[in-house]
């Protein structure tokens, strides 16, 4: 445990942006698992669910909650899967 003040305010801040992060980062997760369910039942709600999927996805690389490199990963193996299964 710190015992300068402002180490005790910077490990506190750093939990609380650490449980945001987490939070968001598990929002991602969320959103890209709905996307694959919807593959299975419908191309066309899978392809709109994929756009607000990647404005999603590219929003978190911006705020950091994503490297850059693992969002365009990420949206490109959607979108091979989506362009796989429509034929």
């Amino acid at each position: 445990m710190p015992n300068i003040k402002s180490a005790m305010k910077r490990v506190k801040v750093a939990d609380k942006k650490a449980q945001a992060n987490r939070s968001k980062r598990s929002e991602m997760r969320t959103q890209i698992k709905k996307t694959r369910t919807a593959m299975a039942e419908s191309i066309e709600q899978a392809e709109v669910i994929f756009k607000e999927t990647q404005s999603s996805l590219d929003k978190a690389a911006a705020k950091g909650y994503f490297h850059k490199n693992t969002v365009a990963r990420k949206k490109s193996r959607i979108a091979k899967a989506i362009n796989k299964s429509r034929g």
